[in-house]
């Protein structure tokens, strides 16, 4: 139970080192990650304004494109920002009492957290804005948000790991990455691109992610080719995975 309450103590120090070295030198600090979503939902909506009449689901283009980016942000974002962990506490592992784990979960919850608060704000801005009245599922939409943070964990995960290994994995990871958002299903719905390749798309997780919380969000929309099963297996294997790889190169990593 000390044990426990130590490393509970480690994580809530870690978290508040987090913020204010992430956020803490930016204009704005924290209100910065806020606004970020918040500029790209906008200018996403003003690009595909000017070139479509309607969005691929309900009359908002802001609504539309918030609901698929905010996953996509859940996720990607919390990839990234794990991917870094070691990197940015290199310093703090010389330190016994601090484990690699340690600094995994401080950045885990305290991502988690914050994109948690930008999908908040996010829907009711746009809501607010586009003088809406939605009627969210919030158990369904806190489920894609939470399986997206799942995903990026593992990602993040065996990318601690295989970084350390391979800085030209971590090059090609990046460029793999560049196009994610395109083929996450972000600007479109899955089932409206012409076959087979509406299927490829679906064996990306994230697109199944997307298409959970625009349900959460559209009433009417019947989420077609969402694999809850698929995702769910999917989530858990790469959570494996990453907590395998980042467990097996732990003494590697601190030492690397």
């Amino acid at each position: 139970m000390e044990l426990l309450k130590q490393h509970a103590r480690i994580t809530a120090a870690l978290m508040i080192r987090e913020m204010s070295t992430r956020y803490g030198g930016k204009p704005g600090g924290y209100l910065w990650a806020l606004f970020d979503p918040v500029a790209h939902v906008v200018m996403l909506t003003l690009i595909f304004q000017t070139i479509a009449r309607l969005p691929s689901l309900g009359t908002s283009f802001p609504l539309f494109f918030a609901t698929g980016y905010l996953p996509f942000h859940c996720y990607h974002s919390m990839q990234s920002f794990i991917s870094g962990t070691i990197k940015a506490n290199k310093a703090l592992l010389n330190y016994p009492v601090v484990t690699p784990l340690d600094t995994v979960v401080s950045r885990y919850v305290l991502q988690t957290s914050t994109s948690f608060l930008i999908v908040i704000i996010v829907i009711n801005v746009v809501a607010l804005e586009s003088n809406l009245t939605l009627h969210v599922d919030v158990t369904t939409a806190t489920k894609a948000c939470g399986l997206a943070t799942l995903l990026g964990l593992g990602v993040g995960l065996s990318n601690i790991a295989l970084f350390s290994y391979s800085s030209i994995y971590e090059q090609v990871f990046g460029l793999v990455m560049r196009p994610m958002m395109l083929l996450s299903g972000v600007f479109f719905l899955p089932h409206l691109i012409p076959h087979p390749f509406d299927n490829l798309l679906l064996y990306n997780p994230v697109v199944h992610t997307i298409i959970l919380f625009r349900r959460s969000i559209y009433p009417e929309y019947w989420a077609q080719g969402l694999d809850l099963d698929y995702l769910y297996a999917f989530t858990a294997i790469s959570v494996f995975i990453g907590l395998s790889l980042f467990t097996l190169s732990a003494t590697a990593v601190r030492e690397g």
